[in-house]
């Protein structure tokens, strides 16, 4: 689902087209060179177009031939073509020799075009999720007042994307100083290293790195170090599960920069892992100032200069590996399809001795405070698919006007409890859904008046947490569908979904040709040539029995 290249429909024409005209300058570029008429050529030969030029040393019953490297006339030129056809490829060869000579004479210029052609429409690596396309993560960097020597700023990310969250051990946030700045002092985060201070003398900055690194701080921070929407570990829900928790805010105090709107100069490099690597984030740009409205709603202030920077996330650049996977089962056919086998990865404790255990092991509990323990890298249960999350999809009962679909979630991640978890699912009959029982659930409409698309979460309280791997390493709910005649049907696997997102990440899902497919269990009727004869022999054996 996931790290996908799209281009808005106006681009695509404009990339299109750029596209198509830097290959024809790259081939008229790479085309090998043709050896030119000699000065000392007769004149009605050197008007002939170069396309029609021999090679060196081959004859020509045209034009002539060559003897020790010169060209020597036989016979008169050909008069012209005399045929239509004839005549428009001799139309068509001379625009393109005149227009190979005029090449010709801007080589160097025709170079630097291509390539400049060639980088500029090359397509953006923006990330782009098809159910989510405006989902992003927006940083806003808000200067409230100056200092002497720089000024203090609030910097406030917010999660617009709908269904994908951040997570433990939350966000980290990177920056370059566009100048010498320092951090003089931080409330609600921290740098993960000071960095060299040894120029200072007195008051010395919380960080003099020129890339500071700030992280989060902890729930149970005192009072005196916290701002609004701070100190959650990193962890930001997202936009539909939990809007007042879709932000993260920190204030900064920066030194050694400028004091007015011209001489501050706005960071560069921004990096967001939350927690590890996936998004993408563009350069800051400077916006409108900030406006704030007092809790009366009756004063607004604003801040002194805004900028923002957009990140966007990719799967692709998030993990190597998926990190989830599909299994399905019906009521109409005993047949389980499982995961893909190695989905996740394979089984390999003898090159890699620890990439999984088995859950009856007596040595999960040591693998367990092995040393990944505070790492957050998984530690999985053995299965053939190799994968942290499973997702089950069973149809479950057929009623006259309703179908029943049971969901399970299973963790085999030893080291995650996943709390706040979220599940995606496409399916066209969602636009009938009936009743769901133990899970929250939002529809979600990426393509207009389409709802093929659902949200689902647990309950606060009940399960929105999901244990890791063991016996309460799971959750499930179950799903009631209205069918619609003209659409509903179990036949060649529609009563499976489409696809399915576990915490943004798309799972894989089994291959189409393994569904468990309706089995044909209906009698043969019987053709009207048969009739004849089971009626003669229904009458012979009444006689046989009765006579």
């Amino acid at each position: 689902m996931g790290h996908y290249i799209v281009v808005g429909g106006e681009k695509s024409l404009v990339a299109s087209f750029l596209s198509s005209l830097s290959s024809l300058v790259l081939l008229r570029l790479l085309r090998p060179l043709r050896p030119r008429a000699p000065p000392d050529l007769d004149a009605s030969v050197a008007g002939i177009p170069p396309s029609y030029w021999p090679p060196v040393a081959v004859e020509d019953p045209v034009l002539g031939s060559s003897v020790g490297g010169r060209w020597r006339h036989l016979s008169a030129p050909d008069p012209g073509p005399s045929t239509p056809s004839a005549m428009k490829m001799a139309r068509s060869s001379s625009f393109f020799s005149s227009l190979a000579r005029s090449t010709s004479k801007l080589t160097p210029l025709a170079v630097f075009l291509a390539f400049f052609l060639v980088f500029s429409s090359l397509p953006s690596t923006e990330a782009y999720d098809s159910l989510d396309p405006n989902g992003n993560i927006t940083i806003k960097w808000d200067i409230m007042q100056w200092t002497p020597d720089g000024y203090v700023a609030v910097v406030t990310m917010y999660n617009f994307q709908q269904y994908r969250h951040i997570q433990a051990p939350g966000w980290t946030l990177g920056w370059t100083w566009a100048k010498k700045e320092v951090i003089w002092s931080m409330v609600g985060a921290q740098t993960t290293e000071q960095g060299d201070c040894s120029k200072f003398k007195g008051n010395i900055p919380h960080c003099c790195k020129k890339d500071p690194t700030v992280v989060d701080l902890l729930p149970g921070t005192p009072y005196n170090m916290q701002i609004a929407n701070c100190c959650k570990g990193g962890v930001i829900s997202s936009w539909i599960q939990d809007p007042a928790n879709a932000a993260s805010s920190f204030q900064i105090s920066a030194g050694r920069a400028g004091t007015t709107n011209k001489t501050v100069r706005v960071p560069k490099n921004f990096t967001l892992n939350a927690p590890g690597p996936g998004y993408t984030c563009g350069a800051a740009k400077i916006v409108k100032p900030t406006k704030f409205v007092t809790a009366d709603g009756r004063r607004t202030t604003q801040a002194l200069m805004t900028w923002n920077v957009t990140c966007t996330y990719s799967q692709f650049l998030s993990q190597k590996t998926p990190t989830c996977c599909v299994s399905l089962s019906s009521f109409y056919n005993d047949t389980i399809v499982n995961c893909p086998t190695c989905t996740c990865g394979c089984q390999n404790n003898i090159t890699q001795p620890g990439s999984c255990v088995e859950g009856d092991s007596p040595y999960l509990a040591s693998a367990l405070n092995g040393p990944g323990k505070y790492s957050y890298t998984p530690l999985v249960q053995c299965t053939s698919h190799m994968c942290p999350i499973r997702v089950h999809w069973h149809v479950k009962l057929n009623y006259k006007e309703y179908w029943r679909v049971k969901v399970t979630i299973t963790n085999f991640n030893y080291r995650m409890n996943y709390t706040q978890w979220n599940l995606v699912v496409q399916h066209p009959n969602f636009d009938n859904l009936t009743q769901i029982f133990s899970f929250n659930y939002k529809s979600l409409t990426p393509y207009g008046g389409i709802n093929d698309t659902a949200m689902l979460w647990g309950i606060k309280y009940y399960n929105d947490l999901l244990m890791a791997a063991g016996p309460l390493g799971n959750v499930q709910s179950e799903l009631l569908f209205q069918k619609d005649s003209s659409t509903f049907t179990f036949e060649k696997g529609w009563a499976f979904p489409r696809r399915i997102y576990f915490n943004g990440d798309n799972c894989v899902m089994p291959s189409p040709d393994a569904y468990p497919w309706l089995p044909n269990a209906s009698p043969r009727l019987l053709g009207p040539s048969l009739l004849p004869v089971v009626l003669f022999w229904a009458m012979l054996a009444f006689l046989l029995v009765y006579v």
